[in-house]
Order: structure tokens, then sequence, then C-alpha cells
């Protein structure tokens, strides 16, 4: 089925994010797959949204959980086959859902037959596939570059008798994308996918493809530079400005090629992860410039670990106008890398529905995380249930990413939540089932109800689209900005606090609108807001 035309879609989506391994499983096995996930879209539509992101669902030894690819162009058996994802993709776009898919292309699998090849010696067709160096002559590894996972970030392999950089598990070996034959060959991937009528990529690690071809050290970090947006405190990742492992002006010429061949199939799009501690935004800003690269990144600006404030909000939005004047941003609270934000903000039920309401009043595309229309904490994994080598590592300081990724809960038949009818790969959390869809559709005054209505009315308000921001403000504990599409303007105001506050608003005739999302008044231009409550209002046309 072909969806509508509109090439430009993607500005000011609403995608929904899949980790498909715990969304739902249909066969038991206590694994989520395609089959479950294509049951569940009729669900995801009712939502709202216009496009679901899955996350790899390729050939993959599962050391990453599939972020380790063996396999670019087939499906692990785990997941089903590609008549399985075909059937996916055709029932998606009857809903009028777009698909796009998580490629990892800065790295492959250990087991991938590129690498087993690459690895064999120094002179066959992939000798140069990934990156290789040679030791120091104390036999130390070539550089001081460390490792997201810990430790440091290469490998000896004796094959070659040369050390192999991986920025991520050892088990993940990093391209050489300085090579053409390899660029060649990720484009030829994205092509399959394509033609297979994928409608958009969600690019892992963006800024990691290219390494400095020098191999140069990286200097050390100060200490008060260092945060733990992307690796946790207790990673030595953080001691380093990391100039020369990733973040290469070279990204930019692929990232070109790369867009290109998207415009070969009009409608289809990018979102670039931007992993980054220090430069996220303006990679974001460099990324997403004019039109021939990603058409649109994410930083971890709105993933950190500290509550969102009106005055950290104002300064991130204002800093995306000034380094990506002509580009597009895509804000998310909450992905399969983090700690769900109901938790690591300490959100109550009423501030949750007000951080929901702002971030799909953002100018940007939003991504929503399976789960957080259902208000969902982070699961309390134990140490023996864990999965993720991230959490083994760095255990009991960082527990990982499995909290975040336990299975989505739909109902209360079984321990499991309707999720599987076998045990799960992970516990289903106690404290999870009371939020189960079913109870949620029963509920009117329930989280998943906030989130459709707040889509309904982003999408009914195209100005919360794609329209320009301005009056960025943020007046004590309260978020307040316009919303400006053609002939519509919308004033959009957050009380990020339990306090009460009161503002002043914008000069013009305002309507307010909304009456179940808009809880704040108006009275002679002072708009008083309770504790957590939102303001909406049009301009009197």
């Amino acid at each position: 089925m072909t969806l509508n035309a509109d090439k430009d879609w993607w500005r000011g989506a609403a995608i929904y994010q899949i980790y498909p391994r715990s969304y739902q499983d249909s066969n038991g096995d206590g694994i989520g797959d395609l089959n479950g996930i294509t049951s569940r879209l009729p669900y995801i539509a009712s939502l709202g949204v216009d496009a679901i992101w899955i996350s790899p669902f390729f050939t993959s030894p599962m050391k990453d959980f599939g972020y380790d690819v063996s396999n670019y162009c087939d499906v692990d058996p785990m997941f089903g086959t590609l008549a399985d994802f075909d059937k996916m993709m055709e029932t998606a776009h009857s809903l009028n859902l777009r698909v796009m898919i998580d490629l990892v292309l800065s790295h492959t699998s250990d087991q991938h037959p590129w690498f087993a090849q690459s690895r064999a010696d120094k002179t066959n067709d992939k000798a140069d596939w990934y990156v290789w160096a040679d030791p120091k002559p104390d036999g130390t590894p070539p550089n001081n570059w460390l490792s997201i996972f810990g430790g440091p970030a290469w490998q000896w392999d004796t094959r070659r008798e040369q050390y192999y950089l991986h920025n991520f598990l050892t088990s993940q070996p990093d391209l050489n994308f300085h090579n053409e034959d390899v660029c060649d060959a990720l484009l030829d991937v994205t092509r399959f996918w394509l033609e297979r009528g994928v409608d958009g990529f969600r690019l892992d690690t963006i800024n990691f493809y290219y390494a400095d071809k020098e191999l140069r050290d990286n200097p050390a970090l100060p200490v008060a530079e260092r945060n733990a947006t992307i690796a946790p405190s207790v990673n030595p990742y953080n001691h380093q400005f990391h100039k020369y492992s990733k973040n290469q002006p070279e990204n930019l010429a692929f990232l070109a090629r790369y867009r290109a061949l998207l415009d070969e199939y009009p409608g289809s799009t990018t979102v670039g992860e931007v992993g980054d501690a220090q430069r996220g935004l303006e990679l974001l800003g460099e990324y997403t410039a004019g039109d021939s690269r990603a058409h649109m990144c994410y930083a971890f600006e709105f993933l950190c670990p500290t509550t969102l404030t009106a005055d950290r909000v104002v300064e991130t939005l204002s800093k995306v106008d000034e380094v990506a004047p002509d580009g597009w941003a895509c804000w998310a609270f909450s992905n399969h890398d983090v700690k769900r934000h109901a938790t690591r903000w300490d959100l109550s039920d009423a501030a949750y529905r007000c951080y929901a309401s702002m971030l799909m009043s953002l100018r940007g595309s939003i991504c929503l995380y399976q789960g957080e229309e259902l208000g969902l904490p982070e699961g309390d994994v134990a140490f023996e249930d864990l999965q993720d080598p991230y959490g083994i590592e760095f255990w009991p300081e960082f527990k990982g990413r499995d909290g975040c990724r336990t299975p989505m809960v739909w109902e209360r038949s079984n321990a499991s939540g309707g999720f599987s009818s076998g045990a799960p790969w992970l516990p289903v959390m106690s404290d999870h089932l009371a939020r189960n869809v079913e109870t949620q559709e029963a509920d009117a005054d329930a989280p998943l109800h906030h989130y459709r209505h707040m889509l309904n009315f982003r999408r009914a308000n195209p100005a919360l689209i794609s329209g320009d921001h301005a009056e960025l403000k943020a007046q004590g504990n309260v978020l307040s900005f316009t919303r400006t599409l053609n002939k519509e303007t919308i004033f959009c105001a957050f009380n990020l606090s339990s306090e009460g506050a009161s503002i002043a608003a914008p000069s013009g005739d305002w309507q307010p609108v909304d009456s179940a999302l808009s809880t704040g008044t108006m009275n002679n231009g002072t708009v008083g807001l309770g504790p957590w409550q939102v303001f909406f209002a049009t301009l009197d046309k």
C-alpha cells in the first residue's frame, strides 16, 4: 500500500519506538517478534502516531541484543522471517503508519562474514574493511581511546597480530569508513531495505562512523567538564574529550552520499543518534544542515539524568536555533538505552502528564518509547536476571539498560502481562502489571488517554507539528513559547513545578483552547497555572 505522497511527513512526526524483544511474543518462546508487532499495530495506530521505529531485528549473535549485526539483509530467526517483515510492513501501511528501522552502520558483529574474512590475514579483499592497527613497540594498544562499555577501545587479534578498534563491545569491531568499498556496501544494505518498502532509518551512533586516520590520542577532559550524559559516571570514558575517535569531518561527505540515495526514494527519511556529551547539539546542527545530510537528529540533552527545568529547555532550544537554523531536531525523554524518565526524574502522575504535553508541543519531531504512554517506571531488575553486558560490567553503581527493556504489559491474564505465554527473556515488573494497556483503556484518567488526547491535539494543530517557535521564555518554573504556521499561532505554557505560578501572556487577543488538556486560566493577559498545569491558547482570527 502506498501512503500519502508528502515527502516531508517526517518534519514534526510522532514516532513510536519498539524494542522488538520486549513488545509482543507470538510463539511462546519468551522473546518478542515481528508477528507480535504486527498483531499490535492497530493499538499503535490508535495512539495517533505517524510512524514506528523498530530496534534491530537483523541476524545477530545477540551479544548486544541486535546492535551487533552478522547479516544486515535478513531477519534473525528469533524474530521471524523476511516474509514476516513484509507482512508487518503491509499491515503498518494499511493503518497509515510508516516504518523506520534501526541501522547500525558504525560496527558489525565479530561473527559477520566481513570480519571473518578481514581478520584472516592482511592481504585479503576485506583486510582493510575494519580499523586495524599495529601495536606500539611495547605491545600496548596504538593509542589511548576508550570503549563506551569500559576499558580500552582496542582488542588484540592473534590471527593478524594487530589490534582492531571497538568503540563498544570487543565483539563489535568498527568498520573502516575510509575504505570506499565499505561505504558502498553499507549503501547497498540501505537500498535493500528501501526496495523492501521501509520509510526511513534511525541511524545508530551516527557520529562514530569515521575514526581519525592518524589514530591520534584523545586529550584528557578536565574534571569540571565531565558529565554522565552518554556514559555512567563510573565509566572512565567520561575522562576523555573524544576528539579523534568520533565526530570526524569525513562524516559529512558520507551523509551526503547517504542522503542522495534516500532522495531516490521520495518520502524516505533518517533520524541520526548523536552520542556526544560535549558537542551533541553542535553536531546535530552540522549533520542536519541543508538538504544534503540527515533529515533530523537527536542528541541526549533531554535524555539527561537530571530533571528538565524551564531554564534548561529554553537554553537547549535556543542553542538549537543557533547551531541548526535550517536543521531539524527530534526529541525524546526515554528510549532503550536510558532509565525511563518517570523514574529518572522522579515524576508524579501530574508532573508526568505535564512533561508529556511539553514534549508534544516542542518544535521538532518526537520519539515516544514503548510503555511511555502507560507511564511505566524503570524496572528494578535483580542482578541474577540481568542480560545487559553494560549493566553487568558496572553493577551495582550502574545497573545497565535492562530496566527500560522489560516486557510491555498488555493485560492481567498472566504473570507476563499478556506479553508471552512462556517465560519472558526479562522478568515483567510487578508494579508494571497494574499499568497494563487493558486496564488503562477502561480508565479515562489513565496516562494512555492523556497521550492519545495530546497526540490528537498536536495532529489537529499543524503549528505544533511543523510551525516555528518564538517568545521562548523561562519565567521561574514556567516554560512558555508560541508556535506559528501560516496564520495559526498557539501559545503554550507549562508549569514545571509543584507550586502555583502566574505569568504574562504575549500581547494579543488569546482564546483558551482544549479544556481537557489546558487546565490553566487566563484573566486580563495573565495566565494562572496550578502545580504542573498546562495552558494553550490561540490568537483570535
